[in-house]
């Protein structure tokens, strides 16, 4: 299984990880009903097996739950494991050294004295300012308390602004999380991917399924109404499934010829961009190992081509 690193300098790990916005939310996920601690240590634990090391949580998910959870489950297993949360720019945090009191209560729940990867989750300046939450971070870079230092949702010009005031710290900005699937392609258009590349940042693609769309499980075929978030998705109707029928026949086509999934088909073409690695959600040790199936394994660059036809 080919590895990918994380910034200049930073860890190799396989080019998939498992995003935690699920784990121990109520409010948009409803932990508890139909999912429970026990599910998602399972899915830890078969993530672990599967090879893949990269957890992506965030102070916000489930109000520190998701952070808690996955330190409890870290405490379990003598394999190394990659984690990456995520500081909030909130409004009145507007000091430099709010930066430290929220690395320290994440490393807290994490219990853990550092963390690999430590995110700014939305570029809100709001009265901190860009040029202080950066020398923040590389403070803390510094300190030993943070690996490598991400951002998520900068543009382009957000995201080299970010890279020239660590630069002149000295630390290189390692990671941009941004949304990044077939039916999401707007990086390919805004410059991000490809400023990104040119500046050695990797791409946590977020939402890399697009909620289910491109598992295959939503068709016209079997339409039932959506529910829950998905209802205010315009996608999910039956003329939105009517529309991405052609996809879902295309990724099921290619997935014949290596016997795999589509999903799993969608998750090996965002790896086999380049620098990019997506994190899917997954509350449950068989859809982590649905997702670990995009992992070993190759298309032709002519299969490639005919999926990037279908989404330009």
């Amino acid at each position: 299984m080919t590895t990918l690193r994380i910034g200049t300098n930073g860890s190799a790990i396989a080019p998939l990880g498992i995003g935690t916005w699920a784990w121990g939310d109520k409010l948009f996920w409803n932990y508890g009903n139909g999912y429970d601690a026990s599910a998602l240590k399972g899915a830890f634990e078969a993530a672990i097996a599967a090879g893949i090391q990269l957890f992506d949580t965030a102070e916000i998910y489930g109000f520190g739950e998701s952070e808690r959870l996955l330190g409890q489950f870290k405490q379990d297993t003598p394999q190394p494991v990659y984690l990456a949360t995520k500081y909030f720019p909130l409004p009145w945090r507007f000091q430099a050294d709010a930066v430290a009191e929220a690395l320290t209560a994440s490393l807290k729940r994490l219990q853990v004295p550092s963390v690999q990867l430590y995110q700014v989750h939305w570029p809100f300046d709001f009265f901190m300012g860009q040029k202080t939450l950066m020398n923040a971070l590389a403070d803390e870079v510094k300190q030993g308390r943070i690996e490598a230092i991400g951002v998520s949702n900068y543009s382009a010009a957000q995201m080299r602004q970010a890279h020239q005031l660590l630069a002149e710290r000295g630390v290189p900005l390692a990671v941009n999380q941004m949304q990044y699937s077939l039916l999401a392609r707007q990086i390919e258009q805004n410059s991000v991917l490809q400023t990104a590349r040119e500046l050695d940042i990797t791409i946590l693609a977020y939402s890399p399924l697009a909620q289910g769309l491109l598992t295959g499980k939503y068709t016209v075929e079997n339409y039932q109404p959506p529910t829950g978030a998905r209802q205010l998705d315009p996608r999910f109707s039956r003329n939105g499934l009517e529309k991405l029928s052609p996809l879902i026949r295309t990724l099921q086509e290619v997935g014949e010829q290596h016997q795999r999934t589509p999903a799993q088909v969608a998750l090996n073409w965002l790896i086999a961009q380049g620098n990019v690695i997506p994190i899917p959600g997954a509350k449950t040790a068989e859809q982590v190992k649905q997702n670990a199936g995009a992992l070993g394994w190759g298309m032709t660059t002519e299969e490639l081509e005919q999926i990037s036809k279908m989404t330009p």
